[in-house]
């Protein structure tokens, strides 16, 4: 049996090789690797495979949040709703531009942001909603764009570990993750379902104003060369990385299929132990890309699982062990912990099984024969 890895980069890579060196070696020859030739390729691609008007590559996951609240206007003071379940990013970018974040729970069996506590948390200063697609599945869009568009918001999503996803709108039109607010955001971090080989995002839009000003504030605020129009960032994704997106844009959803077989697999040997609560889907096949499988341990030590695992040399993730409302940067007396009983359970029932495109029949069974020995 191969080494058990939380995501194997290393075998991906040699399926993808020549392409890949043959793509940089090109990069490296003609030395144009800010904005090159490489990216320009990326991002018409992106924009043909979410069926978007514009994909506006930057940095990374983070700047494309960051760049997205920037375009839309938004002010110090503005609130701005999102999951207390989730990495903290996402609410690190509303602090860092002096807006309020407001925290609220998630469900029990998706993890994704409550709809009924972000229309029970709108207020006359609240501006957005930045729904969260945890670990992949796509969140009840369907109710927050209602909620958005009887309250008069803009929706952001966070789409850094959904990409791929698709979601069946109310008028029955299936429809890429990302594509649907009023912009979306995404992370190429290296073991995102689409990632490079470094740092890299992207911003999405199908509102053409909107996309100039990103554009704009992510050079810097130029649009033409020393004229700056804009307050702005220096955000862009090099042709390196472009190469790499590039080559795994054609494969993704290949990948994404291999994710969902081997989340199958998981369940099929899982889902009969009365202590494990297995993810569930809450649409079709496509709604969920398993950027992580994530299990609910109830009744059980998930540490102890956690050390267990280490000792046989299993990967594992816990994600996350602290909610947001309770890390220093964060805390917030506006925060109660009546409203978080979700996320507050959560925290310690939750483990991450090591989940990628390369998984194979054996560490899959090896996995859960390990853990259900010890569950006994």
């Amino acid at each position: 049996m191969r080494k058990i890895q939380m995501v194997d980069l290393q075998t991906q890579y040699q399926f993808i090789k020549p392409q890949v060196d043959a793509g940089m070696q090109e990069v490296l020859s003609t030395g144009q690797f800010i904005n090159g030739p490489a990216v320009k390729r990326f991002q018409a691609n992106l924009e043909a495979y979410l069926g978007v008007k514009h994909v506006i590559p930057c940095a990374n996951g983070t700047d494309a949040l960051q760049v997205a609240m920037m375009g839309l206007g938004l002010k110090p003071g503005d609130e701005v709703i999102t999951a207390d379940f989730t990495f903290a990013a996402t609410v690190e970018v509303i602090a860092l531009l002096g807006l309020t974040p407001v925290l609220v729970d998630v469900l029990p069996d998706t993890f994704n942001i409550d709809p009924d506590a972000i229309e029970k948390a709108i207020t006359t200063n609240t501006k957005a909603i930045v729904p969260v697609h945890l670990f992949g599945q796509v969140a009840d869009m369907n109710r927050i764009m209602d909620i958005a568009n009887k309250h008069n918001l803009f929706v952001i999503e966070d789409n850094a570990q959904g990409i791929g996803a698709t979601y069946t709108n109310t008028a029955g039109e299936k429809i890429k993750t990302g594509s649907i607010g009023h912009v979306g955001s995404t992370s190429f971090f290296p073991s995102k379902n689409l990632g490079c080989y470094g740092d890299g995002g992207a911003i999405f839009t199908n509102d053409d104003d909107l996309a100039h000003t990103i554009r704009g504030i992510v050079n810097h605020g130029m649009y033409k060369r020393y004229h700056h129009d804009v307050v702005g960032v220096n955000s862009r994704l090099d042709s390196l990385q472009a190469v790499v997106l590039n080559e795994k844009l054609r494969l993704l959803d290949f990948y994404n299929e291999l994710r969902k077989w081997a989340a199958i697999r998981y369940t099929q040997l899982l889902q009969d132990h009365p202590k494990i609560l297995t993810p569930i889907t809450s649409g079709d096949c496509d709604s969920h890309v398993y950027h992580q499988y994530t299990l609910r341990l109830v009744d059980t030590d998930r540490d102890a699982v956690v050390a267990h695992f280490q000792e046989l040399g299993i990967p594992c993730g816990v994600y996350y062990p602290i909610p947001l409302h309770l890390q220093k940067a964060y805390v917030d007396e506006r925060y109660k912990e009546k409203d978080f009983t979700v996320t507050n359970q959560l925290i310690h029932e939750v483990i991450s099984l090591p989940m990628h495109s390369e998984l194979d029949e054996a560490q899959i069974q090896f996995i859960c024969k390990s853990l259900l020995a010890f569950l006994g």
